[in-house]
C-alpha cells in the first residue's frame, strides 16, 4: 500500500513539476514585472527535483492517460539530465538579470518578458524530454523545443539571427518528419508508442527515429547545422543551446540504447565519428564561439559512447560549456589572433581555465570522473579512437587556457559572477562525488592525456592561431543549408545499411 501511495505521490509531483514552467511561462506575459523571479523559481524547483532523482535510487515507470497515453520513466539517468537543464537555465537567468544594458558590446542586455517566457517554455519542454518514455510524447516535446529555441535564437531580430533561426527550424522540422515516420512504424508493430516497442519494430523504424534524434542531438555529419547556430546566437542563448538544449536529442538515444541491445553498437560507431569529427574541426577553428560549438559536437560523441555514464558526462559538459560560452561573450574579441594582442582579465581567465580543465578531464572537477567512467569499459579500436579524441579535446581547450591575461582584473557586473559561481560550484561539487574513480591509473591517464593535448597544441595548433585568414572554406561549404539536407541523407543511408539484416 505504501508503495502505491509513493508512486501516486511521485506521479502527482511529476505532473505538477512538468506543468509548472508552462503555466508560469504564460503568467510571465500577464505579470511581466515578475519575469525574472518566475524564471528563477522554475530553475530552482527543477534543481531540487533533479537532485532528488539522483540521490533516490528507486526507479519509477508511470503511465498517464491510459495504456496508449503518456509513459514516464523516472530514474537517476533522467535526474542527471534534469539537473543539467536546471543549473544551466539558472545560470542563464542570472546572467540576463540586469534590466539595462551593461558590459562590453552590450553582451548583457535588458531582456523582456518575452525572452523569459520562452526560457520557461523551453525549460519545461526539455524536462518533459528527460522523463518521457514514449515516442509520441517525445515528438511533441521536441517540436515545442524547436519553436522555443528558434524564438530565442531570433530574439535580437537582426537579419543574421533571423536567418540562423529559420535555418535551425527548417533542419529541425525536416529531421522530425523522419522521426515521426519511424514512430508510426513502432505503433503499427506494437499498438503502443513506448520506447520498449523498438525491440519489435521493423528496422526501418530504428533508422528513421535514429536519424531524427541524431540530427537534433548534433551527432556526426547530421549535426553540421550546430556550429553556425550556436556561434551566431546571443551569448546566453549559445550557453543554453550547447549546455542543455542539445542534450534533448541525445537523451532518447541513450535511453533506447539501454533498452534495445541492437541500438548500442550502432551508436558507438556514430559516437566515435562524432568525437573525432568535432575535435578535428575545432582544432582548425580561429573563432572562439565556433571552436566551442565544434567542441560541443565532439562531446556529444562522449555522451553517447557509454550510455551508463551518459548522465554524469552530460552534466559535466553542460556546466562547463555554459560557463565557457558565457565567458567567451565577455572576451574583447572572438578571433584568437586578436585575443593574443588583447589580453583578458585574470578573473575571467580563471573561469575559462576551470571550465576548460573540467572538459579536459582534470582531477578534482566533475569532468574527471565523467571521462574516467566513459572510457573505462572501452577496449580495442574504440578505446584507441576515443582516447585520441580525448587528447584532441585537451588540445582544443588549450586554445583558451593559454590565452594571455592581465593581472589587473576588469570590473564585471554581478549577474555574470552569479552565473559563473553556479556553474563552477557545480563542477567542483560533482568532482567530489565519484571518489572511487580517483585511482592511480586514472589519475596518471588523465594527466598524460591533458599533457599530450597541450603538447599537440604547442607543436601544431598554436602557430595557425596567430593568423586570421577567416573561416575555412570546407566548413563554409558543408554548412550550407542544401548540404545539411544532403548530410542527413548520407546518415540515413548509413543507418539503413546498418539496420538491414
Amino acid at each position: 500500500m505504501s508503495t502505491e501511495l509513493g508512486t501516486e505521490l511521485l506521479s502527482t509531483v511529476t505532473v505538477v513539476w512538468i506543468a509548472l514552467p508552462l503555466f508560469l511561462g504564460f503568467v510571465i506575459y500577464l505579470l511581466p514585472a515578475l519575469d525574472r523571479y518566475l524564471a528563477l523559481a522554475i530553475a530552482l524547483v527543477s534543481t531540487a527535483y533533479g537532485l532528488y532523482q539522483i540521490l533516490d535510487p528507486a526507479n519509477a515507470q508511470l503511465q498517464l492517460v491510459g495504456s496508449f497515453g503518456i509513459t514516464l520513466a523516472i530514474d537517476s539517468l533522467s535526474g542527471y539530465f534534469v539537473l543539467t537543464n536546471a543549473l544551466v537555465t539558472l545560470a542563464v537567468v542570472l546572467y540576463c538579470w540586469p534590466k539595462v544594458a551593461r558590459g562590453a558590446g552590450g553582451n548583457v542586455s535588458g531582456k523582456t518578458a518575452f525572452f523569459f517566457a520562452q526560457i520557461a517554455f523551453l525549460h519545461g519542454s526539455m524536462n518533459a524530454v528527460f522523463i518521457c518514455a514514449d515516442f509520441m510524447s517525445l515528438y511533441v516535446a521536441l517540436e515545442v523545443i524547436g519553436v522555443a529555441a528558434f524564438l530565442l535564437i531570433a530574439y535580437p531580430r537582426s537579419d543574421r539571427t533571423l536567418w540562423v533561426g529559420l535555418r535551425y527550424l527548417f533542419v529541425s522540422n525536416t529531421a522530425m518528419l523522419f522521426y515521426l515516420l519511424g514512430a508510426v512504424l513502432v505503433y503499427q508493430s506494437n499498438n503502443s508508442f513506448a520506447f520498449e516497442g523498438l525491440k519489435n519494430a521493423p528496422w526501418e523504424a530504428i533508422a528513421l527515429i535514429s536519424l531524427g534524434l541524431l540530427t537534433k542531438g548534433g551527432v556526426f555529419i547530421s549535426g553540421l547545422w550546430l556550429p553556425l547556430t550556436h556561434a551566431e546566437s546571443d551569448t546566453p542563448v549559445s550557453a543554453l543551446l550547447s549546455g542543455a538544449v542539445i542534450k534533448t536529442g541525445v537523451f532518447p538515444l541513450v535511453r533506447c540504447a539501454l533498452l534495445v541491445e541492437e541500438v548500442g553498437p550502432m551508436l558507438q560507431l556514430f559516437s566515435i565519428g562524432t568525437a573525432l569529427l568535432g575535435t578535428g574541426c575545432a582544432l582548425f577553428e580561429r573563432d572562439t564561439k565556433r571552436t566551442l560549438a565544434w567542441s560541443t559536437i565532439s562531446q556529444m560523441g562522449f555522451v553517447l559512447m557509454t550510455p551508463a555514464a551518459a548522465g554524469i558526462y552530460a552534466l559535466s559538459h553542460g556546466l562547463a560549456k555554459a560557463a565557457l560560452f558565457l565567458s567567451a561573450g565577455r572576451l574583447p574579441s572572438r578571433k584568437f589572433a586578436e585575443l593574443k594582442q588583447q589580453p583578458a582579465s585574470r578573473s575571467l581567465w580563471l573561469i575559462i581555465l576551470i571550465a576548460s580543465l573540467s572538459i579536459s578531464g582534470f582531477p578534482l572537477l566533475v569532468g574527471f570522473g565523467a571521462k574516467a567512467l566513459t572510457l573505462k569499459g572501452l577496449d580495442g579500436w574504440s578505446a584507441i579512437a576515443m582516447n585520441i579524441a580525448a587528447v584532441g579535446t585537451a588540445a582544443v581547450l588549450a586554445k583558451f587556457i593559454f590565452l594571455p591575461f592581465t593581472k589587473s582584473s576588469a570590473k564585471m557586473n554581478n549577474s555574470f559572477w552569479m552565473a559563473a559561481v553556479v556553474l563552477l560550484v557545480g563542477l567542483a561539487a560533482g568532482g567530489a562525488v565519484y571518489v572511487e574513480q580517483y585511482t592511480t591509473a586514472n589519475l596518471i591517464k588523465s594527466l598524460v592525456t591533458i599533457a599530450g593535448g597541450w603538447l599537440a597544441y604547442y607543436l601544431f595548433v598554436r602557430k595557425q592561431l596567430a593568423t586570421d585568414s577567416g573561416q575555412i572554406a570546407l566548413f563554409q561549404a558543408s554548412e550550407r543549408i542544401e548540404h545539411l539536407i544532403g548530410s542527413m541523407s548520407i546518415v540515413l543511408l548509413l543507418l539503413f545499411w546498418w539496420a538491414i539484416p
